[in-house]
């Protein structure tokens, strides 16, 4: 199927890019770091209990604290996914529109629903790929560094996946409609605005605010990036760490339900089949 092919073209054009390497390099980084970091709180950690000579005098349990310390990685991996899938498939349409590319295209026998299917599904395969090597990277610091896996773990890299894939449907759209610099600075502060409205949300449920909960919940439907990852951090993260650490940046108490993962996976679907809809009656 030539959907196929331009996905496969579309993943070997965004490994040449420089962009990709360039987060590809920082994320290198960023595991080197965690890692030096995870191995400093375990020590520290293990100094901590030599010192008070066995006395059940914890801050807080170790399983809470290597908890707090995955899902720092986690939170670290899902920006960074996010902010790498918005710029690699920000140019997407609008790019070879500039650059004329698609004149070529779409006269052979391809219809256009077919570029925008191949090369989501190029991108969203590249979302996988690095997502799993990063949620691997975060886990494998903790089991060998810390001995501690986080529950769920499998729920929550496809909850991740999820969040990127969202981000990556708002991209595709953009480039059918604006320029390749007006998608990225339209698509990036949705994506802020979202996480925002998280926050937001989550200072509402703290102090018992409903104007702040209701802000936060309008924006979960605007653009459900924040309330998917939000669910992935209470499913990775211990029953005994989400009732000490309650609200926070980093996760929540109050789990969206399963009915907001049908409808992040329909906000997808039904903003990829707009983006066809608008690329099919685009003058080129």
């Amino acid at each position: 199927m030539m959907m196929l092919l331009i996905a496969r073209l579309t993943l070997q054009e965004a490994v040449r890019r420089k962009l990709v390497w360039a987060v590809l390099a920082l994320s290198a980084v960023f595991v080197l770091l965690y890692v030096y970091g995870f191995q400093i709180v375990v020590d520290d950690f293990e100094a901590f209990n030599d010192q008070r000579g066995g006395e059940p005098r914890e801050f807080l349990p170790r399983e809470v604290q290597m908890s707090i310390m995955v899902m720092l990685g986690l939170w670290t991996v899902n920006f960074l996914a996010g902010v790498m899938t918005i710029f690699a498939a920000v140019g997407a349409i609008s790019s070879e529109i500039e650059a004329g590319t698609l004149h070529v295209i779409v006269t052979k026998p391809l219809n256009r629903f077919e570029i925008i299917a191949g090369k989501y599904l190029g991108f969203l395969t590249m979302i996988v790929i690095y997502m799993s090597l990063m949620v691997g990277s975060v886990v494998a610091t903790s089991y060998f560094v810390a001995d501690y896996v986080p529950p769920n773990i499998l729920d929550g890299l496809g909850l991740m996946i999820l969040v990127s894939t969202i981000l990556l449907s708002l991209t595709m759209l953009g480039s059918t409609i604006f320029s390749t610099m007006a998608n990225g600075v339209v698509v990036f502060m949705l994506y802020g605005m979202a996480l925002t409205g998280g926050l937001v949300e989550q200072i509402g449920t703290g102090i018992d605010n409903d104007t702040m909960v209701r802000i936060g919940v309008a924006s979960s439907v605007l653009v459900p990036s924040d309330s998917m990852w939000k669910l992935a951090s209470y499913k990775v993260q211990p029953a005994i760490a989400v009732s000490l650490t309650g609200p926070n940046p980093f996760g929540t108490f109050v789990p969206p339900s399963d009915f907001a993962v049908r409808y992040a996976i329909f906000y997808c679907l039904a903003v990829v089949l707009v983006s066809m809809a608008v690329f099919q009656r685009r003058d080129l």
